[in-house]
């Protein structure tokens, strides 16, 4: 079977790839078990190949790979470009924490010596999606291999091209990228030790099902529909700039890009305003150039899928589209809704409603079946209060919702299994052993 990668804004035929059969992934999976064996043993040579391999080769390919990564799923090349230097920032903070991370905790009891080690798993499966296509697989990957393990990458298909591009940046025998198509991700689960999906929530459930039959650890980053909630105390006007960006990065296609805009009815009328007039001056178009901040979605499908949650959307309440949908592009939209509307909607679209006081603003933002992030715009103080109550992984006050390195990412309920990042995610692949040495 043949895979082929197309631009989303010109239409155009970029990549045609063949996929592995199965005797190539078999020969590709026990050289990863082999590479890791010695890849595991020495945590110096570990922290030597980020410094010395990977973080140069990232900075040697950057432009490269950040033009790639646009022409594959519609990314602004400015965002791509950041994307990199995330990356990059990732490493320098891997190099820097995690061996301190992973050092033995010492524990008091009446043996000798007893403490808990933080020892690598095996070779673990990266299941990944096209919407932040590096920074997705660094966030899993780095964490991973330097606890010790290696890495078989599964990347999702319209970004084979990147995926091919990865694997040569990483120049590790203990990471390889398999190109095979969706259907065939079960048959990989049993042949590792762990699996990483981010994704929808369907591909979560039937990952966690066939992770569970052969009792493979699983970590699961999938959907979300956070709350941006505006409160009477807020600046609307910073509120609302900040909104412009949670909502728009990267398309519109975040998990964590804030989607159900719930504001104080007091200051409702002002924050629609101020989001309209920067939904309505962002630079739209090709992707490749510097200045655009929203290209197009990812695919035809993706168009047509959020295009008809817009007309869903539009019998909810008053809908104002920001342009007309053209060459993959969804224009920045807003609706004004009263009713539910709890599905993600994953492109440029805010849902915006009103709350009349924090009880009820509580209410609607746990109303939902996920729980990834969220935001709390307005006094610190008073917002914090709402902090514990808000069920969400994340949840940030005056800030953005963002995936950082120094604290950990994920979610509950529909969003998933299991944290990334920090010295949280770090330890998600390691088998927490104990060691208890008596007299």
């Amino acid at each position: 079977m043949k895979i082929i990668t197309v631009n989303p804004y010109t239409g155009e035929k970029l990549g045609e790839y063949d996929e592995y059969n199965d005797n190539k992934i078999n020969d590709i999976i026990k050289e990863l078990h082999r590479a890791g064996r010695s890849w595991k043993r020495d945590i110096d040579y570990r922290i030597d190949y980020f410094k010395n391999t990977l973080k140069p080769n990232l900075l040697k390919n950057k432009e490269e790979l950040a033009r790639l990564m646009s022409s594959e799923m519609g990314k602004p090349i400015a965002q791509s470009l950041s994307e990199i230097d995330k990356c990059i920032n990732l490493v320098d903070y891997a190099v820097q924490n995690y061996v301190q991370f992973l050092e033995p905790e010492y524990v008091q009891t009446e043996g000798k010596k007893t403490y808990v080690r933080f020892d690598p798993i095996g070779t673990v499966l990266l299941i990944m999606p096209w919407n932040f296509p590096l920074w997705q697989v660094m966030r899993a990957a780095v964490p991973a291999m330097l606890a010790g393990n290696a890495i078989i990458l599964k990347h999702a298909s319209i970004v084979t091209g990147t995926s091919l591009m990865i694997e040569r940046i990483f120049e590790s025998d203990a990471f390889r990228s398999v190109i095979i198509s969706g259907s065939r991700v079960s048959s990989l689960i049993p042949m590792v030790e762990g699996v990483s999906l981010t994704g929808s929530v369907p591909a979560g459930r039937s990952v966690a099902q066939e992770a569970g039959k052969h009792l493979k650890k699983v970590v699961l980053e999938l959907g979300g529909s956070d709350p941006f909630i505006v409160l009477k105390s807020a600046s609307v006007e910073e509120a609302a700039e900040k909104a412009v960006f949670a909502r728009l990065q990267n398309n519109g296609q975040s998990c964590i890009a804030s989607k159900r805009f719930i504001v104080h009815e007091e200051v409702f009328d002002k924050f629609v305003e101020k989001m309209s007039h920067g939904f309505s001056t962002v630079k739209i178009g090709d992707p490749l150039e510097k200045d655009t901040f929203l290209g197009p979605l990812s695919s035809l499908d993706q168009m047509t899928t959020v295009a008809n949650q817009i007309e869903t959307l539009s019998r909810l309440g008053k809908v104002t589209m920001f342009g007309k949908p053209s060459g993959g592009i969804i224009p920045p939209t807003i609706v004004q809704v009263n009713g539910k509307f709890d599905e993600e909607v994953f492109g440029p679209v805010a849902i915006v409603t009103k709350f009349r006081d924090n009880e009820q603003a509580i209410d609607l933002a746990n109303d939902a079946p996920f729980g990834l992030g969220s935001s709390i715009w307005g006094d610190p103080d008073e917002a914090e209060l709402m902090a514990p109550r808000i069920e969400a992984g994340m949840v940030y006050v005056n800030k953005v919702v963002a995936s950082d390195p120094r604290v950990p990412f994920g979610g509950i309920k529909q969003s998933g299994i299991g944290r990334e990042l920090s010295k949280f995610g770090l330890r998600e692949f390691t088998n927490v052993k104990t060691v208890w040495i008596d007299h």
